[in-house]
């Protein structure tokens, strides 16, 4: 088969060129700011795609949002698709079909349960830390098993979050390529820039944005020093369930969201944090079931709800809460209070908290990466949590620390008890 040769326009900065000519399946790329990783990444996608002899090639670029995938991705995609004869653009999908039959198209994944069934043959995932983990293990993976896809991690980092764990498990590994860019060693931002930069911002900032630490604080995060605090002092640890102990559950109920449950004892002034489940797509009965099927006790009217439990639906005429009633679950509605209210709750709590390791893993991560929005007019950080993966188990631990109280020297025993 005959051979043609595209221009695309694409100039490679000599920082990427290793990234083009990797052999390996697997990829994890940590840049700074403004490096160009977008740029490359998006052309490594257009090259796999026009040269991949198989039928109807598959690629994607998935961004945290599909708003930032167009925003970010798609003006990127057009350009250097334009030249391509016979390559046709679609808008409204963020897709360009190639004259080979390939396709390349960006999605969101603040919508990811809609990439499944699909099939793939190579995926950019962008921002990896911004994204909800289980995109990649019970959505992105396995779509690429059938066609032994590869797939690129890239990002900024931002804590020691699921980016984090992939990019140190890359290293060393010879099916893994890898690759960090620092401001301070590539060259690319003229260094009177980089002053200027690191003039207006904090530290943590400077090194997070610029110089690709994942140790310095999440900017803008609620809890991350304190759960810092918390792994350092030993608090992140084993923790077992106490028989002899009542269990409390602190719930985020959704509904096209995720349901998110901590599982919390308390002895004397410590806060036990033994368990955490999220789910989503279940029903109410599912959540309950989880409940009888852990080997706790719970407490009398020991599930702390959020307020919203008592709405009615217009449908049914009924509230969740009398449906949970109907299954046997009697709980505590909690007052509702303002969001900064909560959150001063759970930082008063977190230095009395003890987190089992292994079983609140997921909830631990979202608390770490829990954070408020970023105004990119401003410039600056709003006075309201950002809504993402992290939101259901912060909010979760945020209903249950407002209902902590502080133990006193005389204590009535509680009446503990099962599910109805």
């Amino acid at each position: 088969m005959q051979q043609l040769t595209v221009e695309t326009g694409y100039q490679c900065r000599p920082q990427f060129e290793p990234f083009h000519l990797r052999t390996q399946r697997w990829a994890a790329i940590v840049a700074h700011r403004r490096a160009g990783k977008t740029v490359a990444c998006i052309n490594d996608l257009i090259d796999a795609a026009l040269r991949l002899q198989r039928p109807e090639p598959r690629f994607a670029y998935i961004a945290p949002y599909f708003a930032q995938a167009k925003d970010i991705a798609w003006s990127y995609l057009r350009q250097f698709t334009t030249s391509i004869p016979g390559a046709s653009r679609h808008e409204g999908e963020l897709r360009v079909d190639l004259p080979n039959g390939g396709r390349v198209r960006l999605y969101g994944a603040d919508n990811y349960e809609r990439m499944r069934g699909i099939y793939l043959d190579g995926v950019i995932i962008d921002e990896f830390g911004d994204i909800d983990p289980r995109a990649w293990a019970e959505v992105l993976r396995p779509a690429l098993s059938d066609r032994e896809g590869w797939a690129v991690f890239i990002g900024t980092p931002k804590g020691r979050n699921h980016f984090w764990e992939t990019w140190n498990q890359a290293q060393g590994r010879a099916d893994w390529f890898t690759l960090k860019l620092k401001a301070s060693e590539t060259g690319i931002i003229p260094p009177p820039e980089l002053h200027d930069a690191k003039l207006s911002m904090s530290d943590d900032q400077y090194a997070q944005e610029y110089e690709c630490s994942f140790d310095a604080a999440v900017v803008g995060s609620y809890y991350g020093k304190l759960i810092d605090e918390a792994e350092a002092g030993g608090r992140i640890t084993s923790v077992p369930h106490a028989p002899e102990l009542q269990t409390f559950t602190w719930w985020d109920l959704g509904i096209d969201d995720a349901t998110a449950i901590w599982f919390v004892q308390q002895a004397g002034r410590e806060i036990r944090i033994i368990d955490y489940y999220e789910n989503s797509g279940a029903g109410l009965e599912h959540y309950v079931q989880v409940l009888r099927d852990k080997p706790y006790v719970y407490a009398d009217r020991g599930h702390y709800l959020p307020h919203d439990v008592e709405v009615t639906e217009l449908g049914t005429g009924k509230s969740r809460y009398s449906y949970l009633v109907g299954l046997g679950v009697r709980g505590t509605v909690v007052p509702r209070l303002e969001v900064e209210d909560g959150v001063n709750a759970v930082r008063r709590i977190l230095p009395r908290c003890w987190f089992d390791k292994v079983r609140c893993a997921r909830g631990l991560e979202a608390l770490r990466q829990y954070r408020k929005e970023w105004d990119e007019k401003l410039k600056s950080f709003k006075q309201r949590p950002l809504h993402d993966w992290s939101s259901h188990a912060s909010d979760a631990f945020r209903y249950g620390a407002v209902m902590i109280r502080e133990p006193t020297r005389t204590m009535v025993p509680m009446r503990a008890r099962g599910l109805d």
